[in-house]
């Protein structure tokens, strides 16, 4: 799994006023919880770039005074008005306790419902997992190959050893639906139906003949 490693130095005090020094100065607020302490610091933006910008799901080694914490971030905060990166939530990896993550899905394999004519529908691109953090992982791999025309894929699909999925089980991850093309030649293949004939009238009844 990759690692993006962040020199920090710790804050030397909270509030507005010392946040925005910070900022203009090219700095970027954290926090760091989930050890033994809650841990403020800051570090440059450009340190953050490779974590913030990029869909992977990636481990934090972060340094401070010294010691080296590896984290996953878990919130970020962006300005409002500039969209400029504000703050970073990180927790601390600790080995025996359980930890909430969110990781991307990977796709593997060529529906089969594709193959007949039919369109995926990529429905979810990541999912909730609970985890330790020796089983943490870049993405969640999903087989799709026998995925059929009209078929989904569901998270309660989705079994991964050591991993819980925390979304709700019934929600469709992937779906094959059918293409505007292929519903029109499965109409040009059907039969006609032949019209309706009409039934021949009876004949007219004869008169009785007179005695």
């Amino acid at each position: 799994m990759k690692i993006v490693k962040i020199e920090g130095k710790k804050r030397s005090g909270l509030g507005k006023k010392i946040t925005r020094q910070l900022r203009s100065e090219g700095q970027v607020p954290a926090v760091m919880y989930g050890g033994k302490e809650t841990i403020h610091f800051h570090a440059p933006l450009m340190s953050f770039r490779g974590l913030v910008y990029t869909p992977e799901f990636q481990l934090a080694e972060i340094s401070i005074d010294g010691n080296t914490h590896k984290c996953i971030m878990k919130d970020i905060q962006f300005d409002v008005v500039t969209d400029g990166l504000n703050h970073i939530d990180f927790l601390e990896l600790v080995d025996d306790k359980m930890v909430i993550a969110t990781l991307p899905i990977k796709f593997v394999g060529q529906p089969q419902g594709v193959k007949d004519g039919g369109k995926l529908e990529l429905k979810m691109k990541s999912l909730q997992i609970r985890t330790l953090p020796k089983y943490l992982k870049e993405a969640i791999e999903v087989n799709i190959d026998n995925l059929q025309l009209h078929g989904n894929v569901r998270v309660e699909d989705v079994v991964v050893e050591n991993i819980e999925i925390l979304n709700s089980p019934r929600i469709p991850i992937a779906s094959v639906v059918t293409t505007r093309a292929l519903r029109q030649a499965e109409t040009d293949a059907a039969p006609a139906k032949a019209a309706p004939t009409k039934a021949a009238a009876p004949a007219a009844a004869k008169p009785a003949a007179k005695k």
